[in-house]
This record gives C-alpha cells, sequence and structure tokens, in this order.
C-alpha cells in the first residue's frame, strides 16, 4: 500500500471494512429490494381495498389469488436482493439490534406484506366459505415459504469477515491453498499479505535470508487500542520516524489491527538507518567476478 492516506471507505485494516466498490454494489441491490417490496406492500393494499369493497364476496378468486402470489414474489425477490446486499455489506454482530434487523428485514416486511391481508381474508363474514379456505390456505402457505426464505440464518458480519480476511491473509503468506479467500475478503486480505511480503524483502540479511514480518509503528494515543488516524509503519525502531515517540512492534497484521495501515515509501532509506542490505547494493555483491 502507498503512504498516501486512502478514503476512508476503502481504508484497510485488520478490521475488514466494505471497500467502495462493494458499499456501491450493496446500495444498488438495497434499492431494488426496497423497490421490491413496495411493490409487494402495495399489492397487498390493493388487495386489502378490493376486500373491503366486496369484490371478492361471490367470485373473483383467482384475481385473490393472484394478488398472493405477486406479494409473495416480490417479496422474496427482495429477500433475495437484501441478503445479497448484505454479503457485500454486513452488519457488526457487537451491534445486536442493527445486526438483527438488518438480517432479518426481509423476513419482517414479508410479514407486514402478508399478515393484514391474510387475516382479513379469514376475517370477511361476506366471503363465500369456500373461496375463503382456498385464498387464505394459499395466503398462509405463501407467506410461510417467502418468510422463511427471508430468514438469514447464517447472516454475514464484520466480525466473521475480520477473522477470514486474516486468515486468508496467513493462507497468501504461507502460499497454502486460499480457503478463507471468499470475494468479501480477498482483496483486503491480498493487501495485508502484500505489505508483509514488501517488509520480508526489505528485511532479508544474512542472519535472516527469508527477511522478517515485524515492523514498528507510533503506538495508539492515550492507551487506545486503535489509532484513530492511519499511521505508517516502518521497518525498524530505529528509523527518523519513530525517533523521541512511543513505539509497538508486531507482525504487519498486528500493525493493521492497531491502523497502522501504510507502509513507508522510504524502504531504501530505513534499509539503511536499520542496517539491512537494500537490494541495488545487494546484487553487485552477489555478482560472480569477472574471469
Amino acid at each position: 500500500m502507498s503512504d498516501n492516506r486512502p478514503p476512508a471507505d476503502v481504508d484497510v485494516t485488520q478490521e475488514w471494512r466494505a471497500t467502495h466498490g462493494q458499499k456501491s454494489a450493496a446500495t444498488r441491490l438495497r434499492i431494488f429490494a426496497a423497490i421490491s417490496w413496495v411493490i409487494a406492500i402495495g399489492t397487498e393494499i390493493a388487495g386489502v381495498v378490493m376486500l373491503r369493497q366486496h369484490k371478492f364476496d361471490h367470485g373473483n378468486l383467482p384475481l385473490l389469488i393472484g394478488l398472493l402470489v405477486v406479494i409473495a414474489v416480490f417479496a422474496i425477490a427482495g429477500s433475495l436482493m437484501w441478503k445479497a446486499a448484505n454479503k457485500h455489506d454486513p452488519a457488526r454482530q457487537s451491534d445486536t439490534a442493527r445486526f438483527f434487523f438488518q438480517n432479518q428485514l426481509g423476513a419482517i416486511i414479508t410479514v407486514i406484506a402478508f399478515l393484514p391481508l391474510i387475516v382479513l381474508i379469514f376475517m370477511d363474514k361476506d366471503m363465500d366459505p369456500k373461496n375463503k379456505k382456498i385464498a387464505g390456505g394459499i395466503g398462509v402457505v405463501l407467506a410461510a415459504a417467502a418468510t422463511f426464505i427471508g430468514i438469514d440464518f447464517n447472516p454475514p458480519s464484520v466480525e466473521q469477515y475480520t477473522k477470514d480476511m486474516n486468515a486468508c491473509a496467513a493462507e497468501i503468506k504461507a502460499g497454502q491453498p486460499t480457503k478463507d479467500c471468499s470475494p468479501e475478503v480477498a482483496d483486503q486480505a491480498k493487501a495485508i499479505a502484500q505489505d508483509s511480503k514488501t517488509v520480508a524483502d526489505a528485511t532479508k540479511s544474512a542472519a535472516n535470508p527469508n527477511g522478517l514480518d515485524t515492523v514498528y509503528w507510533i503506538a495508539p494515543e492515550n492507551g487506545a487500542k486503535k489509532s484513530a488516524t492511519p499511521h505508517v509503519f516502518h521497518i525498524c525502531q530505529g528509523v527518523s520516524p519513530l525517533k523521541g515517540k512511543t513505539v509497538n512492534q508486531g507482525s504487519v497484521t498486528q500493525a493493521y489491527s492497531e491502523n497502522a495501515t501504510r507502509i513507508t515509501k522510504q524502504i531504501p532509506m530505513e534499509q539503511r538507518q536499520c542496517g539491512f542490505a537494500s537490494s541495488t547494493e545487494a546484487a553487485p555483491a552477489s555478482a560472480p567476478a569477472a574471469g
């Protein structure tokens, strides 16, 4: 990653955050889901109005069933799009109320879109009893199916994506199969892995031919667990920007967790200050002597 501070909505830290593209995709899906739900509830309102006008007292059963089917189709479509949006931009599990409502909103809207109409069907004293049973029964079945589809039994969360992202980054760095690299976390995990590789390349020495996964950064202010603004991390503690500062050290992943997310641009200078040979200096030394 560069030393230029990225926008807040694409900042990459150990805590997973939705990228700009993921947020845009989630917004589009939520808009389409809302439109579908508006159509479903609008159809329900139309059915209620027609019931109040006694349109189904002695017939029009196919029309009433059709209205129930339309409600189910658009309620389910909205729920599926809402679930897809949540995969792009999930809620935090620690925010219990928001986590519940964001992930189960499809089921909640479906109940709202069906329940009043079904109740009115069964309470309608003027409707033909046989038609009431048929329409009411179909309504209950459709409502139950649509509500079941609207429930998210395994909702995504920021915490789960954070865990997956760090596992994915570890797999990339170790050259292992990336079984934890889902599309939602892969890009950010690759950023951590790339920074780790850059640090390892910059810290190679005779004692550590594979380099190090240890970096140094300014500790979060006032004993906080995470800095309020992104910090730069460096390849050793003795570099100029860290002099006179309270410094933490750890792996690149640990640095990210404290919002030290920007690798220094001054790798060659820091290699000299830290006693690591730069790649340009190492090349002549390793070249064979001319005959």
